[in-house]
């Protein structure tokens, strides 16, 4: 059983709050005092693209910010402002308010991201993403490693591994694991009224491929390693591929429970394992 000692602020989060968990909200001499602490600063990563009719185009970076928000209360580290656009697996593409970066733009952009934190005096660095951006996540993760940065790239989804357990279907796209989480994290963007069932068939048959969030098997491969889908502006009308009719808050809060406490024993062994100050020698 969970012990979380957070709450979802009132206000719909931390972003333009002085609570001290945002680098950007803080002066660089409270900056200074918070490193004292702790010099782990998680980047939240989520996207601008189309869930569906019944959630925001934002969806992904809220459910990513109120993680990373529950984390830093728990353990004393910091977040930096999200980034609010994403990379995109080629079948999102040209959905209507889908705003994607090409690949090479997504991979420069974290790895400055990082790179301008350490200048600031953080030396421990997690990329939290809310959104399937594999493909560039990993590449930025070792270009830092080259250049000396202790990084890690969390997927929600893929780290949590619920391998439906709380969920009735493996997570997919604006379905009902992201609809349940944006039940208990942002229900003001969420209109369940106008959810509906999603499509989807893949080229291949799906015991090839390894949903996210699933315990994979024996002759599979990520969803990521293949062009395994037709462009969803051709196929999805509604843009869903699952069904978040099945969503529930309650579904919502144990996922968001769980993945946050992993988050939280991870920041927690990091720290130990490397204190303060202390820069993890992977160069």
């Amino acid at each position: 059983m969970s012990t979380h000692n957070w709450q979802i602020p009132p206000q719909g989060g931390h972003m333009d709050r002085p609570s001290g968990i945002y680098l950007q909200n803080m002066t660089w001499k409270q900056v200074a005092e918070r490193l004292e602490k702790n010099d782990l600063i998680i980047v939240p990563v989520g996207s601008t693209e189309a869930h569906g009719p019944h959630a925001c185009l934002g969806e992904d970076t809220f459910l990513v910010t109120r993680m990373a928000e529950a984390v830093a209360e728990r353990t004393g580290c910091t977040v930096a402002q999200p980034v609010w656009y994403g990379s995109h697996p080629y079948h999102h593409w040209y959905m209507p308010g889908t705003i994607p970066l090409s690949y090479e733009t997504h991979i420069a952009l974290l790895v400055d991201i990082v790179k301008g934190a350490a200048v600031a005096g953080y030396n421990k660095f997690i990329i939290l993403s809310a959104h399937g951006q594999v493909s560039t996540t990993l590449v930025a993760v070792h270009k830092l490693g080259l250049e000396g940065h202790f990084t890690l790239s969390l997927h929600w989804y893929d780290f949590l591994r619920d391998n439906k357990d709380v969920l009735d279907d493996y997570m997919w796209h604006a379905d009902e694991a992201e609809t349940s989480v944006g039940l208990y994290l942002y229900p003001q963007y969420v209109d369940m009224s106008k959810a509906e069932k999603g499509g989807g068939q893949p080229l291949v048959d799906r015991r090839w491929i390894i949903a996210p969030g699933m315990a994979p098997k024996p002759g599979m491969m990520y969803h990521f390693e293949g062009t395994f889908a037709r462009p969803e502006y051709k196929e999805l009308p509604n843009g869903v591929i699952g069904d978040p009719t099945k969503a529930t808050l309650e579904k919502g809060e144990k996922l968001v429970t769980r993945t946050v406490d992993y988050v939280c024993e991870l920041v927690n062994d990091i720290m130990t394992r490397w204190p303060v100050g202390v820069k993890p020698p992977v160069k």
